[in-house]
């Protein structure tokens, strides 16, 4: 065991045996990393208003929550579970500020409503000529659309579908990556069915679309990295992205999961 790991033990212990508030301090100041990484990432694709310290003042909070409910017996690895509360933290923030207005909620919410419908009338994903004609606008106003919606669609497989966990806390599409904490058996019952869902879902999707998300969320890539991965503009992943999302939330939906804001 390194000395820093060594360190990080000694602070656990400290912290869960006698509450020592320094010990807590430490752990805060040593994972602070983790809290950065992810306000970064989320930060890819949001207005300009939204700043970067805001995100990772509002990242700490879930950090905070995290070191307060980890147990450290159950053997799972701190960062793994620290990260869904960061991030539900971080989106959270947002949402207080509201910080999407009204009317992209709403695009949002046509554009993956008319994905839905063409898809199901068409047995396939619809393309983006056919969604211009059944949306009733040009190439360049779709273009615009999914630019506005965007900011919106990057931070989906994020957002809160049930309270269902425990001790009340949200659970997100992203926590059902991996099992990090006790659940009631109705809680695993309808996480398991709402993964088999996206996963159909997320299978359903054209290619580079699917590829888009698997690189986004289990690869941890940046969409300029993945731009670069696939050798094309990160204009275009965002596109890719933004279109993929908002098929899983067309869908999603229709299953009164609260993926639609």
């Amino acid at each position: 065991m390194s000395v820093e790991a060594r360190q990080l033990e000694t602070w656990w212990t400290q912290l869960k045996k006698t509450g020592d508030a320094k010990a807590r301090e430490s752990l805060v100041t040593a994972y602070l990393h983790l809290v950065k990484y992810i306000a970064g990432r989320m930060a890819v694709g949001l207005p300009n208003t939204v700043d970067y310290e805001d995100l990772v003042s509002y990242g700490i909070f879930g950090l905070l929550d995290a070191i307060e409910k980890y147990d450290t017996s159950r053997g799972v690895k701190f960062e793994s579970y620290a990260a869904t509360r960061i991030r539900g933290a971080i989106l959270d923030g947002l949402r207080a500020v509201d910080w999407v207005p009204r009317s992209v909620r709403l695009k949002a919410r046509q554009l993956a409503q008319a994905m839905t419908r063409l898809e199901e009338k068409l047995g396939r994903p619809a393309t983006d000529e056919e969604l211009q004609k059944a949306m009733g606008i040009s190439a360049a106003e779709y273009s615009k659309l999914l630019q506005e919606v965007a900011a919106t669609t990057l931070l989906s497989l994020d957002e809160p579908w049930s309270e269902g966990g425990p001790d009340g806390e949200k659970l997100r599409l992203t926590d059902m990556v991996a099992d990090t904490s006790h659940e009631d058996p109705a809680a695993r019952v309808a996480k398991d069915a709402l993964l088999e869902v996206l996963a159909e879902a997320i299978e359903a999707l054209p290619e580079r679309e699917r590829l888009v998300i698997t690189l986004y969320y289990y690869e941890e890539l940046t969409l300029k990295e993945i731009g670069r991965v696939l050798d094309v503009s990160e204009s275009r992943i965002s596109q890719l992205h933004t279109k993929a999302l908002s098929r899983l939330r067309g869908k999603l939906s229709r299953l009164d999961v609260g993926m639609v804001g």
